[in-house]
């Protein structure tokens, strides 16, 4: 009854069952597992020592920037220089612009410094002048896909559409730290920008994309069993009929 899983169209089908549910399983456990890294590090950085409560340390101990060091309390020593206003962000539940000020440090490179964040209608407060050591939360660079940024161009000059070393590469002539800093208290009036999580330590929506992936793939494997045991319920049935004489009309 069963002869015709032997046969070249039956072993066709076989081999693609046999191939697909091992290929589907083994994608909905990578993308399990992608979730699960996600839980983990987001637990760690749970327990790790808020910003404030880590020891202070030189910039280029630092370097670079990772889930590890992203938000530690760094220090540098330099000369402010050139300033830009990055626009539309959000602090406290309010928008406004952060003032950023390029720190020219004592080893020749450029340091991003964001000195606070200012309502988007006030002038932008004077940088220090003189040698000075700024101490802030560090972050990596922003990309396209970092909350807030502005990516569609047209900014006026002096504005900034995201922190990063590759926007400022052509607008400074300096070599600019692929990294960037957040005073832990803003200069003057200005409001304090905090530390933002590092990239791929919060249950942000692309862990849920994972799990969801995970679940998809699982349901393609039991969906091809599924289909293969109805192929063959309907071609043992077919081979009953043919058995009994009840062949099937001619259309």
């Amino acid at each position: 009854m069963y002869r015709f899983l032997l046969t070249p169209r039956w072993w066709g089908i076989n081999v693609f069952v046999v191939l697909a549910i091992p290929f589907c399983v083994f994608m909905g456990s990578w993308q399990l597992g992608k979730f699960e890294e996600r839980v983990d590090t987001h637990q760690e950085a749970k327990r790790a020592p808020a910003p404030g409560e880590r020891d202070v340390a030189p910039l280029a101990e630092l370097l670079p920037v990772d889930t590890e060091t992203s938000g530690r309390p760094a220090t540098a020593t330099g000369v402010y220089g050139k300033q830009f206003r990055v626009p539309d962000r959000e602090v406290d539940g309010r928008r406004g612009d952060y003032v950023l000020t390029l720190l020219k440090t004592d080893a020749g490179r450029t340091l991003p410094v964001v000195r606070g964040w200012v309502p988007g209608d006030e002038p932008t407060p004077a940088a220090p002048s003189g040698e000075i050591t700024v101490t802030g939360a560090l972050q990596a660079s922003e990309n396209a896909g970092t909350n807030g940024v502005h990516t569609a161009g047209g900014l006026p000059a002096g504005q900034l559409g995201m922190i990063s070393a590759a926007s400022l590469v052509n607008l400074v002539p300096d070599d600019v730290y692929d990294a960037w800093i957040t005073l832990t208290e803003a200069d003057g009036d200005m409001v304090a920008v905090p530390a933002a999580v590092a990239e791929g330590s919060g249950l942000d929506m692309k862990a849920f994309q994972n799990l969801g992936y995970t679940g998809e793939w699982f349901v393609f494997a039991a969906f091809v069993l599924f289909m293969w045991f109805r192929l063959v319920r309907r071609e043992v049935e077919a081979s009953r009929d043919r058995a009994l004489g009840l062949e099937p009309e001619p259309v």
